[in-house]
């Protein structure tokens, strides 16, 4: 199996009109753009706020806005950047109250025009800079680039990804609806399902935010409205497209970000919750992963069943530390239940082709009549889910793929966790997490492979150690609503 060709016909030549409505507008190719660039388009175009968005410690987008006084005051606003508490940005990693001054560093290459707000605003993405210019440690931006840093070195290839983003969806039950059934919504369209008309805004606002989409789909959960709430719920899924890891994180928040704003907007409600209500299907967050060396996406499978020699990477250093990649996949109490029932969850510590019960799969690629593959293959890793910190669980991926090179015998490890040998064939793996005390226990024993190459600071290991030796001491109803109180965050 070989990855796509490159089409270079007739049809390869006949673009779209393009979608991204900043690059349209800018007329020059996203990496092609500088902070003049910007400052030109918001003069023309009367922009009246800026927003420099970034990624805090917890995982969630935090903004910072701006009302430019002059061409000169915006110019400094999206070349320099502004200072923040870096103390209340990244608590308890690190960085004392009385020196917590960060940058943030905004990337003109990132900026979109806002489609919710009010005034015309810009927002420009940024990175976090330490006192001493340099990223900072502490940033899960840093971090995630850091460790694409370390692949490209150490490896001399690129690592790319993309987001399932499953979410439900609720809105106040009527007598009229017409809506769903338990467990079949797989793909069902209008009038069978009240959130297509949503999905497909939220996929359109998307585009013209330069974010790639794939496509979108109903899913199968649905949850019936009870007397108690009287909220109906069905399940969506928006699959984005293959981009490079520090974009395919970012993607991830906006479109969350997006859904639910839309969601708010329309009256109705939005959550990426693991586990929604006990027996019924769980949100996923599915990370396919593909490799790129000089421009071209590597095949899965060097021939038959031989896995390519930078995949064997991949899907055992995943196998090998997919417990202790839950710390930054699986942050709820619910993550535990969604993989307890096994809906469309990993049950153990395997992988193979096609199965939906492995927690790493080779999915099927589709080829056209002549042969030409039209996606590129992945490797897919089933076990985070809607609570994952994308930018840490992403980065987390690159170390354990990294860390397979140290492996005693990796090809026994890959023989060992594959499908179709039996269980318990390798006695030193470790069993799939189903508490935080567990995933505590799991990350302690890998920190080493995460902070290897100063990745992963070792406060920032601490921490999340800390937080889930926390969770697993608090009530299992008490952890829930600190969970769904970071969700509202």
């Amino acid at each position: 199996m070989t990855s796509a060709p490159r089409d270079t016909g007739p049809i390869a030549a006949r673009e779209f009109p393009p979608r991204d409505a900043l690059e349209r507008e800018i007329g020059k190719a996203r990496s092609q753009w500088s902070s003049a660039d910007l400052v030109d388009f918001a003069v023309r175009a009367g922009v009246r706020l800026v927003s420099l968005m970034h990624v805090g410690g917890d995982g969630w987008l935090k903004t910072l806005d701006f009302v430019p006084r002059s061409a000169a005051h915006l110019r400094d606003i999206v070349e320099g950047g502004e200072r923040a508490d870096g103390s209340s940005l990244f608590p308890g990693m690190g960085i004392p109250s009385g020196a917590s001054d960060v940058v943030l560093r905004p990337r003109p290459e990132t900026a979109f025009l806002d489609p919710f707000a009010e005034r015309p605003t810009l927002v420009v993405r940024c990175g976090h800079l330490g006192r001493d210019g340099r990223p900072l440690p502490q940033s899960p931006d840093t971090i995630l680039r850091a460790a694409c840093a370390r692949l490209e070195a150490e490896l001399g290839v690129e690592l790319t990804a993309l987001g399932e983003v499953e979410y439900f969806l609720g809105r106040p039950y009527d007598p009229s609806d017409i809506y769903g059934a338990h467990e079949r919504g797989y793909h069902a369209l209008a009038p069978f399902v009240f959130g297509q008309d949503h999905r497909r805004r939220a996929m359109d606002v998307l585009t013209g935010l330069g974010i790639p989409v794939k496509y979108g789909h109903s899913e199968v959960g649905y949850i019936e409205a009870t007397e108690a709430d009287g909220i109906l719920w069905e399940q969506h899924e928006i699959e984005l497209a293959l981009q490079p890891l520090t974009d395919a994180a970012d993607a991830i928040l906006l479109t969350q970000w997006v859904l639910r704003l839309l969601a708010h907007r329309e009256g109705m409600r939005c959550s990426t919750e693991p586990m929604m209500l006990a027996g019924h299907a769980g949100n996923g967050l599915h990370v396919h992963l593909s490799v790129c060396e000089r421009g071209r996406h590597l095949p899965v499978f060097a021939s038959g069943d031989e896995l390519e020699s930078r995949a064997r990477l991949l899907v055992g250093g995943l196998v090998r530390c997919g417990g202790s990649l839950m710390a930054f996949g699986n942050r709820a109490e619910s993550s535990f239940a969604r993989l307890a029932q096994a809906k469309e969850a990993p049950s153990a510590i395997r992988w193979g082709r096609y199965d939906r019960s492995a927690l790493v799969r080779i999915p099927v690629v589709p080829s056209g009549a002549s042969g030409r593959l039209v996606v590129e293959p992945t490797v897919e890793f089933r076990l985070p889910d809607g609570s994952a910190m994308a930018h840490l669980l992403l980065a987390g991926i690159v170390q354990a793929a990294l860390a397979a090179r140290e492996e005693h015998d990796l090809a026994a490890l890959i023989a060992a966790t594959s499908m179709g040998s039996p269980a318990g064939a390798i006695a030193d793996l470790d069993p799939l997490p189903r508490d935080f005390a567990s995933v505590a226990d799991a990350l302690g024993r890998h920190r080493a492979r995460f902070e290897a190459g100063g990745v992963f600071p070792a406060e920032l290991v601490d921490a999340v150690v800390a937080r889930l030796g926390a969770a697993a001491e608090r009530p299992a109803e008490e952890t829930k609503r600190s969970c769904r109180q970071e969700e509202r965050a």
